[in-house]
């Protein structure tokens, strides 16, 4: 890989994305010149909006009103733009039906606006941080990326789906393999650690301007009017030797797509960074691996009624390991990722749901090695292994336990801009969380509120699966093609 170098006399970029996950792959073919139209033999099974892509077929997608095409749809997104691109790509899915994508692709280099992605592992993102073996939450398809349906890819790799369900690994090669395969590379700079964004005034700029990551990027971007301000992007790249050699560029507009998975969220208890209390699954994983635990341990403590929580109690499950199950809400809890789940699609961890119900300490259940304390919290992790938990009238019990996985969630990292990002979030009294408080961005265009040329995609704007993280990445090439004036009148 070329390393960032600066030399003279060239524009800053149009546009650097942070993050090389499925957001930023997705938001790279799109800026790639790779461009959506309505296929016009097909049938969409909603007839209004069947009715509104007919209106205009040879304008694209991207050209079209985005506010007025997802109109009216629902599905399992607060986002109507991405409810709208997941309908286009795979229409009655939610349905488990598998009706064909109403797109078409062509590609109209023309059109490409120069961009780069920069990520700390290879394309994939946090993909290639998850154990391998996992199975994922969602079903293989909804994995997929536009134009190379993930199916046909484990077709070709000779992998069968296990229950429609895709490993770790599997989806972190896709993804690799869909950017050489889409011919993106060329603009994936890998192993770089972005450390600082801010906005300086472009005339700075132009004295020191930059030759950035990427070559011969001056000719396509047609600026009318310079903007006054462009945003600093500086960072290191790791070499093979391990050195760090430091980078500046400088970008018209900079897109996080950075994810959530750097930072697993703290009890904030007593004891928590004794070395036998562990922030994620792989540590379980581990401890398996090499016979530090097996089915004659003390029982591992798993704190949290999510889906990390849900894998590791599987995984335990299958190894015979004695797990306590600690959790702050309700079973029957409406918030409660489990009863938002179609039974059917997922049985295992409808599965765990129903040990979480039936296996209460109060009354022992069917299922051996496994107690849930529901409406419980962790007090304390003692140097003894004791761990002491309390229940919500304030009774205490203490358990012996052979380690802790404390799985409630993750945090973004976002200390390479002012305030760790916080003025950029819908409530900016408090920390960015996909969750409870993500970036507040347009919903048409993903453009922060509160930093003109600053757009959010996935998690940090609340969309939290790969399926939904398109529709926003389809909302930021619209809005980008619209300022770089590329869109066909």
């Amino acid at each position: 890989l070329s390393k960032p170098s600066n030399k003279s006399g060239l524009k800053p970029l149009p546009v650097v994305i942070i993050g090389n996950g499925p957001s930023g792959i997705c938001l790279s073919y799109l800026l790639s010149g790779y461009t959506p139209y309505f296929k016009r033999e097909t049938l969409h099974p909603h007839p209004i909006l069947q009715r509104k892509l007919e209106e205009v077929p040879e304008v694209s997608i991207l050209d079209q009103d985005l506010d007025y095409l997802s109109e009216g749809l629902e599905g399992r997104s607060q986002s109507p733009v991405a409810l709208l691109f997941d309908t286009l790509q795979r229409p009655d899915t939610d349905f488990g039906g598998t009706a064909e994508s109403v797109l078409t692709w062509k590609h109209e280099p023309d059109r490409a606006i120069p961009h780069l992605v920069l990520g700390r592992n290879a394309p994939g993102g946090a993909w290639h941080s998850i154990e391998g073996s996992m199975v994922t939450l969602s079903r293989g398809e909804w994995m997929g990326l536009p134009d190379l349906p993930f199916k046909e890819w484990l077709k070709q790799t000779k992998r069968g789906l296990r229950n429609n369900r895709a490993t770790a690994e599997d989806i972190a090669q896709y993804y690799q393999h869909y950017v050489m395969k889409k011919g993106l590379q060329k603009n994936f700079r890998c192993g770089t650690v972005v450390t600082s964004v801010r906005k300086v005034s472009a005339k700075s700029v132009s004295n020191h301007a930059q030759k950035d990551l990427q070559e011969n990027s001056d000719s396509l971007w047609n600026s009318g009017e310079q903007s006054t301000k462009v945003f600093q992007v500086d960072g290191f790249f790791k070499t093979l030797e391990g050195d760090k050699e430091p980078f500046s560029v400088y970008a018209e507009n900079v897109v996080l797509a950075t994810g959530t998975y750097d930072n697993p969220t703290w009890l904030g208890v007593k004891g928590e960074n004794l070395s036998y209390v562990h922030h994620q699954l792989s540590a379980l994983e581990k401890a398996v691996k090499n016979n530090s635990i097996g089915i004659m341990s003390d029982p591992v403590l798993i704190v949290g009624a999510g889906l990390t929580a849900a894998d590791a109690i599987l995984f335990a499950h299958n190894c015979n390991i004695p797990v306590i199950h600690v959790f702050r809400r309700r079973v029957s809890d409406p918030g409660l990722i489990f009863n938002q789940l179609p039974k059917m699609m997922y049985p295992e961890y409808h599965k765990v749901h129903q040990m979480m119900k039936e296996q209460t300490a109060a009354c022992a259940g069917p299922y051996e090695c496994y107690i849930s304390l529901p409406e419980h919290h962790v007090l304390s992790f003692g140097k003894d292994k004791k761990c002491i938990i309390q229940d919500k009238n304030g009774c205490q019990k203490t358990y012996e336990i052979s380690m802790a996985l404390v799985l409630t969630g993750s945090n973004p990292n976002l200390a390479f801009l002012p305030n760790n990002g916080i003025d950029l979030a819908i409530d900016s009294n408090q920390p960015v969380n996909p969750k409870r408080n993500p970036i507040d961005v347009d919903p048409f265009t993903y453009e922060c509120a509160q930093e003109k040329g600053i757009y959010a995609l996935g998690p940090l704007a609340g969309d939290n699966f790969v399926r939904f993280v398109q529709g926003g990445a389809l909302a930021v090439a619209s809005s980008l093609l619209k300022k770089a004036n590329k869109n066909p009148p």
